[in-house]
C-alpha cells in the first residue's frame, strides 16, 4: 500500500505544476492564485510521502522550486503557500540549493508587516538552525532586529534565535546586540538572556579579559535577574585567569562604588576585594589606568556593603570574609579589621554571627602566626 501511494507523487507534481501554471480560472481564484487550497493539501501530502524517500524527493525538488519562485507574496494566500511550501522542503530529502531557498522565503517573511508571519518565519528558522547554519547566518542583521518588535513572542524568538546563531566569528558583534537587549528589554526576558550570554561568552570567548567584561557587564546591568550558578561560576573563571586578577579586582571595586543594587556584582566584587585586595592597593593593574586605594577605603567598601540596605545575608557573608582575609594581606589596618568582625559577633544574623564568633575564635587562637 505504501508503494504504491508513492507511485502517486509524478501524479500530484503534474496536478500542482497545472495548478500554477494555469491562466485565471474565477470559480477557484482566491487573490490571483488558482485554488491555494488544493495547493496546500497537495503540498502537505508530499510533505508526508517525500519524508525519508529519495526517490519521491528527487521527484519532487523540481516543483517545489517552481512553486517558491513563482508564487505571489504580496497577499496572505501566497504566503500560505509559500509556508507550506518551505515546510516540505525541510521535511523532505531535498537538495541544498532548494533549503537555501527556503530560508531565504523565510527571511523574507521576517521584513512582512504581519507580525503572525514574522513569528512563524523565526519559530522555523529556529528549528532548522543546526542543520543549515550558514543559510540562516545570511538573515542575522534582519533577526537581530527581530529583537527590538514590540511583540514579546516575536521578541523571544528572536532572542532563541540570535542564541543559536552565535559563533566563534561573530561572537563579539553578537554579544553587543545582546548586551544592549539585556540593557533594554522586559524583566521577563533578563534571566534567560543573561544566562544565554554566559554560556556563549564561555564557549566562544576570544580572550580571558573579554569574558570578564562581557560577565561583568551582564552582573551590572541585569545583576539581580542572573541564576544563582552565577556568582561561582565567576569565581571559577577569576580564579582560572591569575593573569587577569590585578585587571579584576580593579574593575569590581570601581563598579560596585555607591552602588550595592547588583546582588551578585557585590557578592563577586568582594569575593574578588578578600582574594586580590592587595594587588588594588599596590596599584598593580597593568591592563588599565591603576587607581590609587589605600587600606582604608577598601574596607571602607566591604563595611558599606554590610551595612547597606540593599545587602542580603548571602552578600553580608561575602563581605565579612573578605574583611577576615584581608587580615592577612594587609598590614596597616589589622585592628580595625578585629573591631569589625567582634562587633558582627553579636549580630542578629545567625549566620553572620557564626562566621564572627568563628573568625575571632581564629584571631585569638593564631594571631602569634601572623
Amino acid at each position: 500500500l505504501c508503494r504504491r501511494i508513492h507511485r502517486l507523487v509524478p501524479q500530484l507534481v503534474r496536478i500542482l505544476k497545472n495548478l500554477i501554471m494555469s491562466g485565471y480560472s474565477p470559480e477557484h481564484d482566491v487573490s490571483g492564485i488558482s485554488d491555494p487550497f488544493l495547493q496546500v493539501r497537495i503540498l502537505r501530502l508530499l510533505r508526508i510521502l517525500g519524508r525519508n524517500d529519495d526517490d519521491s524527493s528527487e521527484a519532487m525538488n523540481d516543483i517545489l522550486a517552481q512553486v517558491a519562485t513563482n508564487t505571489e507574496t504580496s497577499k496572505n494566500v501566497g504566503n500560505a503557500i509559500l509556508y507550506e511550501t518551505v515546510l516540505t522542503i525541510m521535511d523532505i530529502k531535498s537538495e541544498s540549493g532548494l533549503r537555501v531557498l527556503a530560508i531565504n522565503i523565510l527571511g523574507r517573511f521576517l521584513l512582512n508587516n504581519d507580525k503572525n508571519i514574522r513569528y512563524v518565519a523565526l519559530t522555523s528558522l529556529l528549528k532548522t538552525v543546526q542543520t543549515d547554519h550558514n543559510a540562516v547566518q545570511r538573515h542575522r542583521s534582519t533577526i537581530v532586529d527581530c529583537l527590538k518588535d514590540l511583540d514579546v513572542s516575536i521578541k523571544r524568538r528572536a532572542m532563541e534565535l540570535s542564541f543559536a546563531l552565535v559563533n566563534g566569528n561573530n561572537v563579539r558583534g553578537m554579544m553587543k546586540e545582546l548586551l544592549y537587549f539585556l540593557d533594554s528589554c522586559e524583566p521577563e526576558f533578563k534571566a534567560d538572556c543573561a544566562s544565554g550570554i554566559f554560556l556563549a561568552a564561555e564557549k566562544y570567548a576570544p580572550s580571558k579579559r573579554w569574558h570578564i567584561d562581557t560577565i561583568m557587564r551582564v552582573l551590572t546591568t541585569a545583576g539581580s535577574y542572573v541564576r544563582d550558578d552565577a556568582v561561582p561560576n565567576l569565581i571559577q573563571l577569576i580564579t582560572n585567569s591569575v593573569e587577569m586578577h590585578a585587571y579584576t579586582v580593579q574593575r569590581l571595586y570601581k563598579a560596585i562604588l555607591g552602588d550595592y543594587s547588583q546582588q551578585p556584582l557585590v557578592q563577586v566584587a568582594s569575593w574578588c576585594i578578600g582574594e586580590y585586595g592587595d594587588l588594588l592597593v599596590s596599584g598593580q593593574c597593568e591592563e588599565e589606568e591603576p587607581i590609587q586605594v589605600t587600606e582604608d577605603e577598601v574596607l571602607d567598601i566591604l563595611e558599606s556593603v554590610l551595612i547597606s540596605n540593599m545587602s542580603a545575608s548571602v552578600t553580608r557573608g561575602y563581605a565579612l570574609t573578605a574583611i577576615m582575609k584581608l587580615s592577612t594581606r594587609f598590614t596597616c589596618t589589622v585592628n580595625r579589621i578585629k573591631k569589625v568582625v567582634s562587633i558582627y559577633g553579636s549580630s542578629i544574623d545567625v549566620e553572620l554571627q557564626q562566621r564572627a564568633v568563628e573568625y575571632n575564635a581564629l584571631f585569638k587562637k593564631y594571631d602569634h602566626m601572623r
